[in-house]
């Protein structure tokens, strides 16, 4: 395993003892609060279980801008993306040194964290747009990361934070819902040294599978980190609970026992595409990875993205900025003429009508007429899976 990102031990600020924790919700119940957005919320829950290492807390407009334009802090420490905690009102908070943050995503807001607060910063005009297009590549409000973050308001209340709670990936996930640091003692009990880690918001097919497969053969790795994403998505995503179950079929099923790793992390999708892999390689870092995949699309949406762009922006940052490699794919499909998921640049003489493909739109009207894609496509457990969730969607309608 490798260092986290920023020192030599990881700094989760999650309050592990249990009398402290209930002293300060009590003391939190006190203090002036304000009900966060889902993103800030998101942002304590992965500053809580070390994702995050080494920041402290919430950034300041000056760090904001500063990771925005060069991708580092004001004082220096490599990071792809801003960690807010924005608001559109204040007032409830105006003058306060320390606020209890509530949790918007869980009934009754309880209090998710408890913040110092260093600064209390209007977000200019001119300052979000710049960040947006940094962060996005784009200004456009249908990209669904732009809207989330241009949206919840123009004031940044930055300043350190001890998280009290995990919000609801706890209790909705208990099987899947782990912290950078139980992912760290998780692999060091299994003797695991070498670990690539797999990034997905979404079930997994054959092609990822296989991708999973060749890196762990190519890097001959110890094990393989599945590693989805439980928070907030666009609309039209895959639910996390159904995902879970397909993935958990998958390696059940079609993977060596204790090769295999399967965890999620409680944070809501950005959909920004380079500056959210580099993020991504982060907080797998902090996890102990070695290796993260970064695949054609690596956390994009729509067509903001150049295939390839969240690979080449790893050829951008400062060398020696992250201490974990990646595994760079190309898309991976099942090949007529070998008989197996390949990937394409590995494949010179085939054209596309040798190659399985079929599109998320066929896959969809397919799953929900109850037909499976074919077995090259999508493993039959798994389709099972799925067909009954898109059909209970359409009896819904």
């Amino acid at each position: 395993m490798i260092k986290p990102h920023g020192s030599d031990k990881l700094n989760p600020l999650y309050v592990m003892d249990e009398k402290e924790r209930a002293n300060l919700a009590k003391e939190a119940e006190k203090l002036p609060s304000i009900v966060v957005c889902s993103a800030a919320a998101a942002n304590a829950v992965m500053l809580g279980a070390g994702y995050f290492n080494p920041l402290t807390g919430y950034m300041n407009v000056a760090d904001s801008m500063s990771v925005a334009k060069d991708m580092k802090t004001t004082k220096g420490l490599f990071w792809p993306v801003p960690i807010v905690n924005v608001a559109k009102d204040v007032s409830a908070i105006k003058g306060a040194k320390k606020i209890a943050l509530r949790d918007p995503n869980v009934q009754g807001n309880p209090i998710l964290a408890i913040q110092e607060v260093e600064a209390i910063e209007e977000i200019k005009p001119d300052q979000m747009k710049f960040m947006t297009q940094a962060i996005f590549r784009t200004e456009d409000p249908k990209h669904p990361g732009v809207k989330a973050f241009t949206s919840v308001g123009n004031f940044a209340i930055s300043g350190p934070i001890k998280v009290l709670s995990y919000s609801y990936f706890e209790k909705e996930f208990p099987e899947t819902f782990r912290t950078a640091y139980q992912i760290r003692e998780q692999m060091g009990k299994l003797g695991w040294n070498k670990v690539v880690a797999f990034q997905t918001r979404n079930p997994m097919h054959r092609a990822h599978e296989e991708l999973c497969r060749m890196a762990y053969n190519d890097l001959k790795a110890d094990g393989i980190l599945i590693h989805m994403l439980l928070g907030k998505l666009k609309e039209g995503d895959i639910p996390a609970d159904v995902r879970d179950a397909c993935i958990r079929k998958m390696v059940e099923l079609y993977f060596k026992p204790n090769t295999v790793l399967i965890t999620g992390y409680g944070f809501d999708m950005l959909y920004a595409g380079p500056r959210e892999a580099v993020l991504h390689a982060v907080f797998r870092q902090n996890t102990g990875c070695t290796h993260l995949i970064v695949g054609r699309d690596h956390a994009g949406v729509g067509d903001y993205y150049g295939p390839f762009d969240a690979q080449k922006i790893f050829e951008e940052i400062p060398k020696g900025a992250l201490l974990i490699d990646t595994y760079m794919a190309d898309n991976t499909a099942w090949s007529k003429k070998l008989g197996r998921v390949v990937m394409m640049r590995d494949a010179p003489d085939h054209t596309k009508d040798d190659f399985i493909m079929l599109s998320g739109t066929k896959v969809r009207e397919m799953l929900g007429n109850g037909q499976a894609p074919p077995p090259e496509f999508s493993r039959p457990e798994v389709a099972k899976i799925l067909i009954e969730y898109y059909q209970a969607i359409d009896k819904k309608k």
